[in-house]
């Protein structure tokens, strides 16, 4: 029996004519409809012709997560007077309800993205329904790329909607080919904010940590809030790990504490979304026939009890939790990033966007007037970013890359997209696609590319899965796979063996889940599997994995530690990891890795390393998740990293050649080469010059000298005169170092090389000039006195440090190159007494002075009054 009390009460019901007339003229539209007005379940019934007299459409509902499928498939099949499976069903990754009679079906967009690419005019389907467009997630914009392209080139008669509660409407009408926007009114109940900001300092998030002292705060303003408001409460939490430890601190709470989140069992996630009694929300959820009242440790939740539920973003759209007036955010979110440059992809901890807060507020408004607490200050919230990063700016690409290389766009540069792929990171992706076999050299898909495509993993993963077969059989390898699709618990420690072990015989929620993955990639990999001459990779020198050596082993043989290491490494080549003592290892990648202080692993000489992140402040990885692998392994899955030569290079400050095979940064074998090739020694001690500066060499007193007479002319004059700098001198040394720097072989021999005599090749011999050089930059300077006095040439103009004495009767400052000296007039203890450029007005004006002052101090030498015309002298009076 259709519910028509309730579906008559949802606010979007007043927004359906105007959809339908949007739909009917353009074929397009964008709704914009607040939560809790029901897009999610009346919108979908509605256009498939199930609440009237209309015909009857087939639709299909792409929903960001498998909770929210289910979610909504049940709650619009609950209207409907219905069991799942019936008209409503379900397509997930692992579990569909669908049937003969299924009109309308939920799915994710992973699986939508997997249909089109099987069947892109998507055959009887009348109409799709983009949900919760606004989280643009890559798999979404993916599809709506592609539908688009169905549109405009196959079915321009397919209906499509973009539906989300806060989004960038104008954008995704753009993208929709200025496509109508409706607007739905906003039901929701006033909501009061409360600024909570910690006390104590909080450090920020980096990668996937978070404060404690953060989540500590987040318990105590769990428990202010249910001391201030009525009714349950929901919890914002970045992640299952921050769930799990503030669940913890919230042990002694009189309330059921639950948790929800994409790894929590289907029962745990329905009744939290049914409600402690049996009340719904205006888009929640009860399956008549599921449980019920079943907290998220499995025990029986008891009647009238306070609910506190700890939820990811999973419970931020799409979903209602009945009974809830107060929402507790603690402000944090989780995004994918990609390091390049490590060779790492891992989620990370960010600040919640505006959008998201706004979602995640709405929670405590969708029934009733409600509250929300922030854990963080007024002033913070202004400086958020309006909507989270789209994926596709920030995540990795290989997959993106796959799909659109086997939807015929290998560039994407005819996808309408809302924003363009970073050309980097795509083209980081199309290397790793090029190196497992799975495009050709112009982008283009081969057929083990096209079958990685339909395997529903990463690239990386489904060539895991295609070459582990043929290395350890269908089941093991997909047995492994599964574990590396999805990240265990913790708790299951960080021996992806053990790992292994622990999920064959668990019972918990991620156990099942793994089971039912792993019947989905056998049946997908037998449905699949390629022709015998066709397994591996069409580069036999990225490692297929085929043992084709010898060295690896048979089909279906080896230890569970040996088949979760080949498979580990043909799916993360580049993370093979070299022991180098106290728990370090070295990736082939040439990123460091650590494992933990308890890790079993840390005697391992090679790993595979499934998962790592970068802790804050650290240069090496931090390893989560890695198997056990030999030298032979490592070889065969990183073979297209693996190079062996004479190596001739600068090293700890000398020439150091040798003999070397290594896989990429991890070196295997290292010997001495006794006759290194001239050639590459001459390269190695330029390397040597350029880094330590050409200091290598032996500078004596007149080498410098000379240099900077040189370097002075080269300033006044120019050419002919060379150019001495460090830079100009490394990149002309042939001109200059020959033949000295051929017979070198080691550091020592440039040490002997007399770099003065090596600078005066450089002197304009050609022109002449060579021959002027003592005439315009003299080394030494014959004064008054008789002495002759060396010039320094290294600032920026001469210098003569003489003593003033040698200088009476001289009336001008002497010249080089026609440039005056900088006097430095000394006292007959050689001590500064002046300084000037201007020799005749010294004499003239600033004599006086320095003669009162030093007269005294040195009298037995001459002080005459007049010194311009005095004799100059290097004698005291008496000994004149």
């Amino acid at each position: 029996m259709i519910r028509d009390d309730i579906l008559g009460s949802l606010p979007v019901h007043t927004a359906l004519p105007a959809l339908e007339r949007a739909l009917d003229g353009h074929g397009c539209a964008v709704l914009c409809a607040p939560p809790g007005t029901g897009k999610t379940t009346l919108v979908p019934l509605a256009l498939a012709g199930l609440l009237g007299d209309g015909p009857v459409r087939r639709v299909v509902v792409a929903e960001p997560r498998r909770i929210a499928a289910r979610a909504a498939a049940r709650r619009m099949a609950w209207l409907l007077g219905e069991r799942v499976g019936e008209r409503v069903g379900f397509t997930v990754r692992g579990e569909r309800a669908v049937g003969r009679a299924t009109v309308v079906e939920v799915v994710t967009t992973g699986v939508l993205l997997q249909r089109l690419q099987r069947d892109p005019e998507l055959a009887g389907v009348d109409a799709v329904i983009l949900d919760e467009c606004h989280e643009r997630h890559l798999d979404a914009d993916t599809v709506a790329a592609f539908l688009l392209d169905v549109r405009a080139a196959l079915r321009p008669e397919l209906r499509l909607v973009a539906a989300s509660a806060t989004t960038d409407a104008a954008g995704w009408a753009r993208l929709l080919g200025d496509a109508p926007v409706v607007t739905a009114r906003d039901v929701s109940y006033p909501v009061e904010v409360v600024w909570a900001p910690p006390g104590s300092p909080v450090r920020p998030p980096h990668g996937m940590r978070v404060d404690p002292v953060l989540l500590t705060h987040v318990a105590s303003v769990v428990r202010r809030a249910l001391a201030e408001r009525d009714g349950d409460l929901l919890c914002f939490l970045p992640g299952v790990g921050e769930i799990g430890r503030v669940a913890g601190q919230l042990a002694e709470l009189d309330a059921e504490v639950l948790q929800v989140h994409g790894r929590a069992p289907a029962a745990v996630q329905d009744a939290v979304l049914a409600g402690s009694s049996g009340s719904l929300g205006s888009s929640g959820v009860s399956d008549p026939v599921g449980p019920s009242g079943v907290s998220a440790a499995g025990a029986v939740s008891s009647p009238g009890r306070r609910r506190v539920v700890l939820a990811t973003a999973v419970a931020e759209s799409s979903l209602t939790v009945p009974g809830v007036r107060i929402v507790v955010d603690a402000g944090l979110a989780r995004e994918p990033r990609t390091d390049h440059a490590r060779g790492l992809s891992a989620l990370t901890t960010v600040r919640v966007s505006q959008a998201g807060a706004a979602q995640r507020a709405g929670r405590a408004g969708r029934e009733a007037p409600g509250t929300v607490y922030r854990c963080w200050s007024e002033a913070e919230d202004i400086r958020l970013t309006r909507f989270p990063s789209p994926e596709i700016k920030v995540a990795d690409l290989t997959a993106f890359a796959l799909q659109t290389a086997c939807w015929g766009d290998p560039s994407a540069e005819g996808l309408a997209l809302l924003d363009p792929p970073p050309a980097g990171a795509l083209a980081a992706a199309r290397s790793v696609l090029s190196a497992i076999g799975a495009v050709d050299e112009a982008g283009r898909p081969t057929d083990r590319g096209v079958r990685m495509s339909r395997l529903g993993l990463h690239p990386r993963l489904a060539r895991a899965l295609l070459d582990g077969t043929a290395e350890v059989g269908t089941r093991r390898a997909a047995e492994v796979v599964a574990l590396l699709s999805e990240e265990p618990p913790r708790e299951y420690g960080d021996d992806l063996a053990a790992a292994w072990r622990t999920a064959r015989r668990g019972g918990d929620g991620y156990a099942t889940r793994w089971r039912q993955e792993v019947r989905r990639l056998t049946s997908a990999t037998n449905g699949e599997r390629p022709e015998p001459d066709a397994r591996r990779s069409p580069d036999p020198t990225y490692g297929s994995g085929s043992g084709s050596s010898g060295s690896g082993p048979q089909v279906g043989s080896g230890t569970d530690d040996v088949v979760a290491g080949i498979v580990t490494a043909l799916a993360f080549p580049e993370r093979v990891a070299r022991a180098r003592g106290a728990g370090a290892f070295l990736m082939v990648s040439g990123t460091g890795a650590e494992l933990g202080q308890g890790s079993g692993l840390r005697s391992a000489e090679w790993l595979a390393v499934a998962v790592a992140d970068r802790p804050a402040h650290s240069a090496s990885a931090r390893v989560r998740l890695a198997a056990v692998i030999d030298e032979d392994t490592a070889r065969t899955a990183a073979a297209h990293l693996r190079v062996a030569g004479d190596e001739v290079r600068w090293e700890d400050g000398d020439v150091v050649a040798r003999r070397v095979e290594r896989l990429g940064a991890v070196d295997l074998t290292v010997r001495p080469l006794k006759r290194p090739e001239p050639g590459l020694v001459r390269h190695a001690l330029l390397d040597g010059l350029a880094r330590h500066g050409l200091g290598l060499l032996r500078w004596t007193r007149d080498a410098h000298g000379l240099r900077e007479r040189l370097a002075f002319l080269h300033r006044e004059l120019g050419a002919p005169w060379p150019d001495v700098s460090d830079a100009a001198l490394l990149s002309r040394t042939e001109d200059w170092l020959e033949p000295e720097l051929s017979r070198a072989r080691r550091r020592s021999d440039l040490e002997r090389i007399d770099a003065g005599q090596a600078l005066r090749r450089l002197l304009p011999w050609a022109s002449g000039d060579a021959a002027r050089l003592d005439e315009l930059a003299p080394e030494r300077i014959e004064v008054p006195s008789g002495s002759r006095i060396r010039v320094e040439y290294g600032g920026p103009q001469p210098v003569l440090a003489v003593k003033l004495q040698e200088l009476f009767g001289l009336g001008e400052t002497p010249r080089v190159a026609g440039v005056p000296v900088l006097v430095h007039l000394l006292s007959p203890a050689g001590r500064p007494a002046a300084v000037t450029a201007d020799l005749a007005s010294f004499w003239r004006d600033g004599y006086r002075s320095v003669r009162a002052e030093l007269r005294g101090r040195y009298p037995r030498h001459p002080w005459p009054e007049d010194p311009s015309a005095a004799v100059a002298t290097r004698r005291t009076n008496n000994r004149r």
